[in-house]
């Protein structure tokens, strides 16, 4: 579905889903209720009042980060500020406190645990740019990494999306007014998808952290088997070949790293993996799987800029063996995590 105009989605769906908010705080009682009355002809653990739980919470929570928005665009002079470093610096904070009740929510209410192992200090301290490649699976996986990098490892990102994620209207106010890029091809006249990842990577400083997802999408058996024929149709047999031996993740399309390594030469590259979530490809696998009692593994690897090559066919090359690596760490964690 096209997305709407940027007036109608301020106008219109942002206004709705504070109203619809509002509506479905005040009935609450009735649909828990109704809720409580369905969950004995459901199988699962009140699998029916989590799902509604969790459904209220995000429409009141998207309701109340729209409202703290509006406020902070009239006290940034009804826009003319929103772009300087303070009132950045402040939507930073804002965001963080965001994704921390609704992670919050999110483990208590579905029974996910969130555990990062091998996590490099360099990772955790700011000093430098990092350029942040992460896979793509399972729902809500980059939300977990931006929590992860605002409020655990205290950095600003700058984060490359989907344009069909502004029909959420918190997630199309705050992004909009940070450095991020939503990517749809033709968006920018004249411009290509790689010179806009390359005009927003440029200028990071030391505690900004570039996010993109290589695979360009959530990982799914069909989409493996399409990217594998993308590599071949174009020529790519040797890449379309590895690709093949990689069995839990797309292949990697290089052309946003290279923009952005190219924009930021600076920066070092973190590569983040998870498992856990990696199952639930549809909304019937999270119905089915409700309560989740999850355990969701992430892995980070820090490369310093010394160490990232400079040759674009040795970069993609890299790319590519990091791909490999994140494949096997995937594999040998999916058991554990699977069992927690």
């Amino acid at each position: 579905m096209r997305l709407p105009p940027r007036w109608i989605r301020r106008l219109v769906l942002g206004p709705g889903v504070v109203v619809l908010a509002v509506v479905a705080v005040t009935t609450l009682p009735v649909w828990l209720l109704l809720a409580a009355a369905a969950s004995p002809l459901v199988p699962g653990r009140l699998r029916v009042l989590r799902l509604l739980w969790m459904a209220v919470v995000y429409l009141v929570w998207d309701a109340a980060a729209l409202v703290t928005l509006f406020a902070l665009w009239v006290a940034s002079g009804f826009g003319w500020k929103t772009r300087s470093p303070r009132f950045q610096r402040v939507h930073y904070v804002l965001t963080g406190w965001f994704l921390t009740a609704l992670f919050w929510q999110g483990q208590w209410a579905l029974r996910v645990r969130i555990d990062v192992v091998g996590t490099d200090p360099d990772t955790a301290a700011p000093g430098r740019p990092e350029v942040v490649l992460c896979r793509h699976a399972g729902p809500g996986d980059s939300f977990i990494l931006i929590h992860a990098l605002v409020n655990w490892y205290d950095r600003e990102p700058r984060i490359v999306l989907k344009d069909a994620l502004q029909w959420d209207p918190a997630i199309d106010v705050m992004l909009n007014r940070l450095p991020s890029r939503f990517i749809a091809p033709g968006r920018v006249p004249g411009e290509s998808i790689e010179e806009q990842i390359g005009h927003l990577a440029t200028g990071l400083d030391d505690n900004d952290a570039f996010v993109i997802f290589p695979e360009g999408g959530n990982f799914t058996p069909r989409r493996r088997l399409r990217a594998i024929e993308r590599l071949r149709a174009r020529g790519h047999e040797s890449m379309a070949v590895r690709a093949e031996a990689m069995r839990h993740v797309l292949a990697p399309q290089p052309g946003g790293m290279l923009a952005a390594l190219d924009a930021a030469p600076d920066s070092g590259v973190i590569f983040v993996a998870h498992t856990g979530l990696d199952r639930l490809m549809t909304i019937g696998d999270i119905w089915r799987e409700l309560p989740m009692d999850k355990r969701l593994i992430m892995r980070f690897w820090s490369v310093p800029p010394e160490e990232v090559p400079t040759d674009r066919a040795e970069r993609i090359e890299w790319l590519y063996d990091w791909w490999t690596k994140i494949d096997r760490w995937i594999e040998a964690n999916r058991t554990v995590s699977a069992e927690a």
